[in-house]
């Protein structure tokens, strides 16, 4: 059994330690907010976060996300200045990369409550519909919302943005910020 929390849930899984995470998530737990959208992992729609770090589902063994606190777009909290943002830019128009790109921007607001123009262009996910103007403006809008709620928080830089082949572990894969 492998277990882990998903959505502040505990969670076992008897499946093979191999299963990408993603098809644990769809297939067992019955959570299909990530996506499978791709066979190679290049299009980042089935990004979740992984213990606070945004990471590719498809690219993570389950046997690597032992024990780990995993959050799908489910997860995130229905108050989220992220879902606000997203009601008021509408950014994107079929939605099935919003899952992916919420989680992204989760994690990367998580640790840079001012991200540049430059750091939300680096955010790997990719919109088929060519909204990735309107999502920045959208992650824009829900930056703006948590610096006006959290006086005390100094913006942070992050040192970049990209999502890793199989997660946890590895320095490629991870919201990463400095001090």
């Amino acid at each position: 059994m492998t277990r882990m929390t998903i959505n502040g849930e505990p969670l076992a899984f008897d499946l093979d330690p191999e299963t990408p995470l993603l098809h644990a998530l769809r297939d067992a737990a019955n959570l299909t907010g990530p996506k499978h959208g791709c066979d190679d992992g290049s299009c980042h729609a089935c990004t979740v976060l992984v213990d606070g770090q945004a990471v590719r589902s498809c690219s993570l063994s389950i046997a690597r996300a032992e024990g780990a606190q995993i959050v799908t777009v489910e997860g995130l909290p229905p108050d989220h200045p992220l879902f606000a943002a997203w009601i008021a830019v509408q950014p994107t128009m079929c939605g099935f990369c919003d899952p992916g790109f919420l989680c992204a921007l989760a994690g990367l607001l998580q640790v840079n409550v001012a991200p540049s123009d430059a750091e939300l262009a680096a955010i790997p996910n990719r919109c088929p519909c060519g909204a990735g103007p309107r999502i920045a403006e959208a992650a824009r809008v829900a930056a703006g919302a948590i610096r006006s709620t959290s006086n005390d928080v100094e913006p942070e830089t992050t040192n970049g943005f990209s999502l890793g082949s199989d997660g946890i572990g590895d320095t490629e894969g991870v919201v990463t910020s400095s001090p």
